[in-house]
């Protein structure tokens, strides 16, 4: 190794847009990486010069400052998972999405398949990665309808904390939004991104969610930008934002060109809204 200056093999991955740094781990793990010419195995750290490959195709490494800043907003049905490949055949978020050259969606976060509403995806993996990061602290609000007479004891605990199986949760606000009876609306705000954590969270008192929607992830609010199945490219204000939230000094958001520009409607044209 002749570069002084490395940084871990995922990181790099990551930034390059092939994956979430988790993502770029486990392919490390399954031998899929290889530098200069070596299987690479965790822990492993590159610079500049080194050779790096993925299922034996050659990755250009990129400085941080040349990796492009692309952020979409995503309104998600219902029914779709967020997994690029089903191999039972259902729909997925990734079908949907424009189209790119030489880089690739990272999704901020994940929604499981009866969940709808907001998802971010990026281009730049550090982005994607600080945002998810349980360090950060990133608020995620849902709208959650519950079936059940919820009482103030409930929210109290919810809101102090409860053990789930993978250890304490809780939700950091909790506030009625409407409704009668057995299905009334909540908006409830976490600084998590567990598997089914709000589900679990209102589980434990007894309650069953019967629809949840995440309606914002940071400063990100899902808007009438974007209907179920259609996506919007986040604005150079917002996406300054995203970053400043994720402690990343802002970037410009490089313009489209007139060949991207043509393929970004035509796939725009092509997913309609379900």
């Amino acid at each position: 190794m002749t570069d002084i200056n490395t940084e871990k093999l995922q990181k790099v991955l990551a930034r390059a847009g092939h994956g979430s740094r988790r993502e770029m781990e486990t392919a490390i793990s399954a031998g899929r990486i290889k530098v200069n010419g070596q299987v690479a195995k965790l822990g492993d750290r590159v610079g500049s010069r080194d050779r790096v490959a993925l299922d034996d195709r050659p990755i250009n490494l990129r400085a941080v400052e040349e990796v492009p800043r692309r952020v979409i907003m995503y309104n998600k049905p219902e029914g779709e998972l967020c997994t690029r490949k089903d191999p039972e055949g259902r729909r997925t978020v990734f079908e949907r999405l424009p189209r790119l050259k030489g880089e690739r969606w990272i999704a901020i976060g994940r929604l499981d398949i009866n969940t709808s509403g907001l998802l971010l995806f990026t281009t730049d993996g550090e982005l994607a990665n600080r945002l998810m990061h349980p360090s950060h602290q990133i608020e995620r609000e849902y709208a959650v309808r519950v079936m059940g007479e919820v009482k103030r004891e409930h929210v109290v605990a919810m809101v102090e904390g409860v053990m789930l199986e993978d250890g304490p949760a809780r939700f950091s606000d909790v506030q009625e939004f409407g409704g009668e009876g057995i299905n009334t609306w909540f908006h409830v705000v976490i600084l998590e991104g567990r598997n089914r954590e709000v589900r679990r969270l209102w589980e434990s008192q007894g309650l069953t969610v019967s629809r949840l929607k995440r309606v914002r992830y940071g400063n990100i609010f899902l808007d009438k930008r974007a209907k179920a199945g259609e996506w919007t490219e986040m604005t150079q204000d917002e996406i300054d934002e995203l970053s400043t939230l994720a402690g990343l000094e802002p970037r410009k958001v490089p313009e489209l060109t007139p060949d991207e520009k043509n393929r970004w409607s035509r796939d725009k044209n092509k997913r309609r809204p379900v």
